[in-house]
C-alpha cells in the first residue's frame, strides 16, 4: 500500500518557525547560522512539499498565513520529537548526552547557578549559562539563542513559551551594623529617616519591584543614588553610607558583605516578593525544565536558606515560597 503522508524537511521546518519567531528570514538566517539565500530555499521547498503557502506576503514583517499557523502550532512537538531521538541514538551509542543553553537574571547566576551547574554537569554534554536581564532573556528564548530561560516576568506569547512558576523569595530590608548598635529595635520607616535608601536602578525588574514596594509601604525617600548590580549597593550598605531593601538571592550573590549589615524588618505584605518562573519553548526540553526546577528548589531550600540565616539572625525564617510541584516528593527524599 502506497504511503501518502506528506514527509517534513526538518530543516525546513526548523527555518519556518525560526522565520515565524523573528519575522525576518535575514535575522532567521543569523540565528540558525546560514545564508538568506538556504532560508529562503528551505521555506520554498516546505511550500512546495505541503502544497500551500505558509506565509502571507503582501505584509511586512512577514508572517505565516493560516495554514502556517496551524503548521507552528505543530513545529513544536515535531522539533522536540526529532530532538528526543537523536538524544536517545546519541545514549544508545554511548556518544554523549545533549548541549544546554540556560540564561539567568544575574542573581539567580550568581547565587543558585554555580551548584545547578554541578548538579546538572553529569547529564549534559556541554553545558551553557548566560546572565543578563528578563526582558533580554526572554527575547533571546524567543529567537532560539537560549534552550531554556529563568526569569522574573513572563511576558512572551504563552502559545509559543511554557511557564513553569519556580519559588519566590520574600523581599529584605538591611542597614549597616553599625547602626543598630546600642539602639532600641526599629522598623525600616526609622532607617530611612536617618540614612539615604540605595536603589536598584529603575531599568531592572527588581528596581521596579522594590519601588512599587517602597511606594506601598509609605516610605519617604529621596531617590538619590541608584546601581544595576547588588555588590556595589552592599557594599555602601555595609560601609555606614545608606540602607537598601533588597532580596536572599542579591545577599547571597554579594554575602562577602553579610558580617557588617543588618536586616530590619519589614512589613508583611503580598507585593513584598519577588518570582521566578523557569520558560521554555512550547513542547521544548520539558524533562530538563522539571529538572532544572527541582534542582534549583533544592539548592535555594538547603543552601542558601541556612547559609543567610546564619549569617544573618534577623531574616525572616521563610525566604522562599515553593511552588507546588510533582516532583517534590522525590526531591526532598
Amino acid at each position: 500500500m502506497r504511503n501518502t503522508f506528506v514527509g517534513v524537511d526538518l530543516r525546513a521546518l526548523q527555518a519556518f518557525v525560526a522565520v515565524c519567531e523573528t519575522r525576518s528570514m535575514t535575522e532567521a538566517a543569523r540565528v540558525l547560522g546560514v545564508t538568506q539565500s538556504a532560508v529562503s530555499q528551505l521555506i520554498a521547498a516546505l511550500e512546495r512539499e505541503q502544497g500551500v503557502a505558509l506565509f502571507d506576503r503582501e505584509f511586512r514583517p512577514v508572517r505565516p498565513n493560516a495554514a502556517g499557523r496551524i503548521l507552528l502550532e505543530q513545529a513544536g512537538g515535531l522539533l522536540e520529537h526529532a530532538q528526543a531521538v537523536s538524544h536517545n541514538v546519541r545514549n544508545a551509542t554511548s556518544e554523549g548526552v545533549p548541549s544546554l543553553r540556560i540564561g539567568c537574571v544575574d542573581s539567580f547566576a550568581a547565587s543558585v547557578g554555580p551548584h545547578l551547574v554541578q548538579r546538572l554537569s553529569d547529564r549534559m554534554k556541554t553545558l551553557s549559562m548566560w546572565s543578563g536581564l528578563t526582558p533580554t532573556l526572554s527575547e533571546q528564548l524567543a529567537n532560539r539563542e537560549l534552550d531554556l530561560a529563568i526569569c522574573t516576568e513572563a511576558t512572551l506569547d504563552p502559545r509559543r513559551v511554557e511557564l513553569r512558576p519556580l519559588f519566590s523569595e520574600t523581599f529584605v530590608a538591611v542597614a549597616p551594623k553599625t547602626f543598630g548598635a546600642g539602639r532600641k529595635p526599629c522598623d525600616f520607616h526609622d532607617v530611612v529617616r536617618e540614612l539615604p535608601l540605595l536603589r536598584y536602578t529603575g531599568r531592572s525588574l527588581i528596581g521596579q519591584q522594590v519601588e512599587r514596594l517602597v511606594k506601598h509601604m509609605n516610605f519617604h525617600a529621596p531617590n538619590r543614588y541608584e546601581f544595576d548590580d547588588t555588590d556595589p549597593l552592599l557594599s555602601l550598605v555595609a560601609s555606614g553610607f545608606g540602607c537598601a531593601i533588597t532580596s536572599p538571592l542579591c545577599l547571597w550573590q554579594s554575602r562577602a558583605h553579610l558580617p557588617d549589615v543588618t536586616v530590619v524588618p519589614l512589613p508583611a505584605t503580598r507585593i513584598g516578593h519577588r518570582h521566578f518562573y523557569i520558560l521554555t519553548r512550547r513542547s521544548e526540553w520539558s524533562a530538563m525544565a522539571d529538572a532544572v526546577s527541582r534542582e534549583s528548589i533544592a539548592v535555594a531550600r538547603d543552601v542558601i536558606a541556612p547559609g543567610l540565616l546564619a549569617a544573618l539572625p534577623g531574616m525572616p525564617a521563610e525566604l522562599f515560597d515553593v511552588y507546588a510541584h510533582d516532583f517534590d516528593a522525590q526531591g526532598a527524599a
